[in-house]
């Protein structure tokens, strides 16, 4: 068997945004952008973030010269890659790898953030780290296979993101490949997340993520400072693909390293819920435009979706009609399809509609089923259909590639409007911009502090009462 964890790492240590070819460089600026703008709303508006605050707060991680984005006050290091990464997963609006199942920004680019606050590293560093832990995460899932993964009951994008920030962070570091393979090593004692939060809408599947990215840079940090990590932690007997699933294919980690990005299949989501209700949704608003629809006239709706995503938003279909929180909500097929189909839109604002009548009664008269057109699909493409009927007739659409993959990608002016929408209202729309053009010229940054000091609300007087 090929030494896949040498190999990897080898390359990991050694990628550079020289190196790199243009577009790759330019997509993972926008996957910044991206993920800033979650984590700066995410501080401000998700109902997990005071308790998470607090916790973080007791465990002594705040006070150090690290960056929290949408917070005026500093963290450790390990405080900031936990909050950053937590933050980036609470409004489930993070970006998606649709073959590897997983959101590989939330947990790699704030232990790469983070790392680059330690080391004071140049923007081309961080770039070159998260480029190399977007591959990380994002085949590692593919080599598992993340479907297989997910039938034990494991979250991959909080046990492949903690291996994938452990790479971010070392190459951040400057790590040679020795390095990069120990903390890969230290990653693999430390790489957890369960599924088990759909049973509740427990907001664990933000933590893990959080815990995903610290454990990243611990794991890196370790390494740094000389610590041995295990030998062979992605092929080995008892590495990750073979403790995390029953038939993995550990080559797929190396096909095509250095010549294609899987950071490139990487989507951007333009719904904040989970990614396999998107289809579903695209062809609900494109229905709704093209027939005039109306909630009031709607008898049934039927969402073709595939087993995967039939498992996380489909079934059981009672509770999916009935979301209790916004997690719920954001795994509800009903839910987010309903609100597409009563108000022709879906953002952060629309959890605000848990409780709108028109929209609960719609929900209830959703359905969602497996659909083997749709699983036929699936991998390549997280494709859905969308079925409403009316006293008028009944209309049907099928989405095969959803807004946002990169097959149908969001043009500049849409992931422009996506992160001012976000951001602006925290951090006023003057800070907002120029973040913006900083991540937008990162990699001619001398360090990281281009980003930062763009990072908090103009007033802390925004935090009153917190």
């Amino acid at each position: 068997m090929r030494a896949v964890t040498e190999e990897f790492s080898a390359w990991a240590a050694a990628v550079s945004v020289a190196s790199l070819p243009r577009p790759v460089v330019a997509r993972a600026k926008a996957l910044v952008l991206d993920l800033l703008g979650n984590i700066v709303r995410a501080r401000h508006d998700a109902e997990s973030t005071p308790a998470l605050l607090a916790a973080v707060r007791a465990l002594g991680l705040c006070g150090g010269t690290a960056t929290v984005f949408g917070d005026p006050a500093r963290y450790t290091p390990a405080g900031a890659a936990l909050m950053n990464g937590a933050l980036a997963h609470s409004l489930d609006f993070d970006d998606t790898h649709a073959a590897g199942s997983l959101h590989p920004g939330a947990p790699v680019i704030p232990a790469a953030l983070a790392g680059a606050e330690m080391a004071g590293a140049h923007g081309a560093d961080l770039i070159a780290g998260i480029v190399a832990g977007y591959e990380a995460a994002c085949r590692l899932a593919l080599a598992l296979p993340a479907s297989d993964h997910y039938d034990r009951g494991f979250h991959p994008t909080a046990t492949c993101g903690a291996l994938g920030g452990a790479v971010a962070a070392a190459r951040v570091f400057g790590l040679d490949g020795k390095g990069v393979e120990s903390a890969l090593g230290i990653a693999l004692s430390e790489a957890a997340g369960s599924l088990q939060f759909l049973v509740n809408g427990a907001w664990t599947k933000r933590f893990q993520v959080g815990w995903a990215a610290m454990a990243g840079l611990a794991a890196a940090t370790l390494a740094r400072e000389g610590f041995r990590g295990a030998a062979e932690a992605i092929e080995g007997r008892h590495g990750f693909l073979r403790a995390y699933a029953p038939s993995p294919r550990p080559e797929r980690v190396l096909e095509g390293l250095g010549e294609s990005f899987e950071l490139m299949a990487t989507a951007v989501k333009p719904y904040p819920s989970c990614r396999y209700g998107h289809a579903a949704i695209d062809a609900a608003l494109a229905l709704r435009a093209e027939h005039g629809l109306r909630a009031e006239e709607i008898t049934a709706v039927t969402v073709h979706l595939p087993a995967k995503g039939m498992l996380l938003i489909g079934a059981p279909a009672e509770r999916k009609a009935e979301p209790a929180n916004v997690v719920d909500g954001q795994f509800s097929g009903p839910f987010v399809v309903a609100v597409a189909l009563a108000t022709g839109a879906m953002g952060w604002e629309s959890y605000a509609l848990l409780s709108d009548p028109t929209v609960r009664a719609l929900a209830r008269r959703v359905r969602c089923i497996e659909d083997p057109e749709i699983e036929a699909e699936f991998p390549a493409n997280m494709a859905g259909r969308t079925t409403v009927e009316t006293p008028r007739g009944t209309f049907s659409a099928k989405v095969v590639v959803p807004k946002g993959e990169p097959g149908n990608f969001l043009t500049e002016a849409e992931l422009a409007a996506k992160f001012h929408g976000l951001a602006d209202a925290i951090l006023s729309a003057p800070r907002a911009a120029a973040l913006a053009e900083a991540v937008l010229s990162l990699e001619t940054a001398a360090d990281v502090a281009a980003l930062t000091r763009f990072a908090g609300p103009v007033s802390a007087l925004r935090l009153a009462g917190e």
